[in-house]
């Protein structure tokens, strides 16, 4: 990093290695793999891709679908691991510590919007545990606030059932879904008006998945 780019580098050459391996593996691993909605995504400007997550596989199977680059906040229990930590390192990892509030990923990711880049992030802050949509958290909708950028959602689903469908030497499908960007409302908001603003990303979520993963927001219209 440096002073001009305050946060980390996207890496083109280790990333289409990264990105041809993880195609790889999903070939292999995979009956179907179908990408949906891809041309929704603004090609210029300040854009926060905001995601589901149930399984580790849904970073890799978005990544490897992205029509432009972006940094993507992650974890940094995921920094040491063997295999995702290089993967998310070639993207220009913003690490986030899942503990406390991350001062530094904060700063880095508005340096990203600031210069019309994108980025990555789950809006529930880590894995769900049921599989399906919970309770949103206010990070994403605060950087779209304070970076005035656009919400790209998008949506997987699939990923969770590779490896057991492996276990029974199955190949199992995966759907990757873009849905239309959409801004949030002007004006820097506060505490209450994040909540609505988070409340509204879950349901753009919602409304792109299948009914079994919509979870929290499955009768929300």
């Amino acid at each position: 990093m440096s002073e001009d780019r305050p946060y980390p580098p996207f890496r083109p050459f280790w990333f289409g290695i990264a990105s041809s391996v993880i195609r790889l593996l999903f070939a292999l691993g995979t009956r179907r793999f179908t990408v949906e909605g891809v041309e929704n995504v603004p090609q210029e400007g300040p854009l926060i891709f905001v995601a589901n997550h149930v399984d580790y596989l849904d970073s890799p199977a978005i990544a490897m679908t992205l029509p432009r680059q972006m940094n993507i906040l992650a974890a940094d229990t995921y920094r040491t691991h063997p295999i995702f930590g290089p993967i998310v390192w070639t993207g220009g990892a913003i690490w986030v510590n899942r503990e406390g509030i991350s001062k530094e990923a904060i700063k880095q990711a508005l340096a990203v919007l600031k210069d019309g880049g994108a980025i990555g992030m789950s809006v529930e802050g880590t894995r769900s545990r049921s599989g399906t949509l919970g309770e949103g958290k206010l990070g994403a909708a605060y950087l779209a606030n304070r970076g005035q950028a656009m919400i790209q959602p998008v949506v997987v689903w699939g990923t969770e059932q590779v490896f057991p469908s492996l276990k029974r030497l199955r190949r199992a499908d995966i759907t990757v879904r873009y849905g239309e960007p959409f801004a949030l409302p002007a004006g820097r908001a506060r505490t209450e008006e994040l909540a609505a603003h988070t409340d509204q990303i879950m349901r753009a979520l919602a409304d792109l998945l299948p009914d079994a993963y919509r979870g929290d927001y499955v009768s929300q219209p």
